[in-house]
């Protein structure tokens, strides 16, 4: 966030909407939505970061034989079920384009079940020709199901919010 949008580093317990509501137009650089997946399910785990080790132990492989050692950083739990996923996101990604500046960025980070539909209602809201890119976030851990093929992705949708004065540092990428 800008200089101009207040101090730094303040955390926010409350409703996106509600803050974001609070803030100014164009004071944000880059927004990152990281919702619900719309799984149709209570979610109840561990919060855990996959730590990558050097020493040949851990408890997880990934690419390359890399291997990796499970950090447990708590546990969670909410009901990751919306009747109308779109309705829910819709006020989240409206603001969002408020916020940003002319340069800015949005990053929408979703999986199979709602990513095309959030899309579309991205072009709807910031423009078609806003869309600059899809990032796949692939992963190779976790189970493997035996009756489809394994979702092993995340997609993260990327608009600016106008692209011929979009900032992007691929040096500091």
């Amino acid at each position: 966030m800008s200089e101009s949008a207040g101090p730094r580093g303040i955390v926010h317990c409350a409703d996106g909407v509600e803050v974001a509501r609070g803030l100014a137009d164009e004071s944000v650089d880059l927004v990152y939505l990281d919702p619900p997946f719309n799984t149709g399910k209570r979610q109840e785990r561990e919060r855990t970061r996959a730590k990558r080790v050097e020493d040949g132990e851990g408890d997880r492989i990934g690419f390359g034989g890399r291997r990796y050692e499970t950090v447990r950083l708590g546990s969670r739990s909410f009901d990751d079920v919306f009747d109308d996923y779109l309705g829910f996101l819709e006020p989240f990604l409206v603001e969002s384009r408020r916020l940003l500046k002319p340069s800015g960025s949005l990053y929408l980070h979703l999986d199979y079940r709602e990513a095309h539909y959030a899309k579309v209602l991205l072009d709807q809201i910031f423009g078609r020709e806003c869309f600059v890119n899809e990032i796949i976030w692939a992963y190779d851990y976790g189970g493997r199901p035996k009756k489809r093929w394994p979702a092993k992705h995340d997609t993260i949708l990327f608009y600016a919010k106008d692209p011929d004065r979009n900032l992007f540092n691929t040096d500091e990428v």
